[in-house]
Order: structure tokens, then sequence, then C-alpha cells
């Protein structure tokens, strides 16, 4: 699961109970990159919170299948198979088919986005690339370049932190060694019109 120590839910204290019962999914199952945090509950909380607010918002205007691919590949780039797996997943059920979502992740695994996406969404996913792989050679430029590709600054944020989320993420994966094992693949906290719900579902 993790190469450090994790909390059981049977072992949980009050407060990482509470938090396992608000990220569980179905049976109660609660996803290893989460249980990876139960040594220090207010790093799980603070994990949630950021999640929700960069990929499951009310309030994010770029599609969420938009934000979820710059997500797999971001963790493509940093080799995280973990976060690969799990938002392919989601990406799926978004799409709803396998089709699309083959054709994007093979795209996404050759490094040439614009073979399964329109030119604007491939735009952001060119940015995505830039700012994992070199970040200290973004510029003004770069963010012009998706301005003209038709994202309003807003938007342009959300592709700022969505990217941003996923290296954090991928190296909390890496770094602790959690792997699927266990895991419920593609599930995530849906009801974007409540920041406070984690249910995965």
């Amino acid at each position: 699961m993790t190469w450090v120590k994790t909390v059981a839910y049977d072992d949980a204290s009050d407060r990482l109970r509470t938090l396992y019962d608000r990220v569980s999914g179905p049976g109660g199952k609660i996803d290893n990159i989460m249980m990876a945090h139960s040594l220090r509950p207010h790093t799980m909380e603070g994990h949630m919170a950021l999640y929700k607010a960069v990929l499951h918002h009310f309030g994010n205007e770029v599609p969420k299948w938009v934000l979820e691919t710059i997500g797999i590949y971001v963790s493509l780039l940093n080799g995280c198979a973990y976060c690969v797996d799990h938002h392919f997943a989601g990406l799926k059920r978004l799409l709803r088919g396998a089709e699309r979502a083959d054709r994007i992740r093979s795209a996404l695994e050759a490094g040439r986005p614009s073979d399964a996406l329109d030119r604007q969404t491939a735009r952001a996913l060119d940015y995505a690339e830039k700012l994992t792989r070199t970040p200290q050679e973004i510029s003004a430029a770069d963010i012009q370049t998706l301005r003209d590709a038709g994202f309003t600054d807003g938007q342009i944020l959300e592709i700022n932190q969505v990217t941003a989320y996923f290296a954090y993420a991928n190296r909390t994966v890496l770094g602790l060694g959690v792997d699927t094992a266990g895991d419920v693949l593609g599930l995530s906290p849906g009801d974007g019109t409540d920041p406070d719900n984690w249910t995965h579902g």
C-alpha cells in the first residue's frame, strides 16, 4: 500500500475516522493515497480540500474532462502510474466510453496531445508539459499563447492549478510508494456544488 505506516479505519482516532468517513467510497473503501496521510490527518484534510477545489469545484469553467486530461498528462510526464490509472478511469467515465479516452491516452503517451485534441485543449497540454518539465522557463509569452487559444485568465489559473496539484499528488505517491492494491479506480468527489462533500462515488 505505502512504504510508511498507515492507520487502519478500525484503529483510527475520532478525527482521523471522521476524515476517513468523508473521503470514503462505496463500501467504506478509502483510496491508498488518502491512507498515506493517516499519520498526519491535517495533511489529508489539506490534500482533499486542494483536490476538490482544483478538479471538482462548481466554480471551475474549464471542462472537467479537460482538467482530468491535464492531470493524466502531468502524471505520465512524472512517471506516476497510480495517478494515471485512477484518473484515466475517471476520464473514461466522463467521456462515457473508452474509445475516445483511449485515443487521448495514446496521444498523451506519445507526447503528441494534438493528435487527439482540438487546438485549444492541446495548447493547455503544451503549457502543462512545459510547467512540469521546465517550470523555470515559463514566461508571460506562455500565458499569452493560452489567451490566444481562447482561454480567459481565470481559466488559465485553473490550468495552472491542476498542473501544480498533480505535481504534488505525483510526488506524494512516488515518494511514499503508494500503489493501487485494493483501490477502486476512477472514483471522485462528484458533488461539485458542495466543496465540503468529499465522498467518492
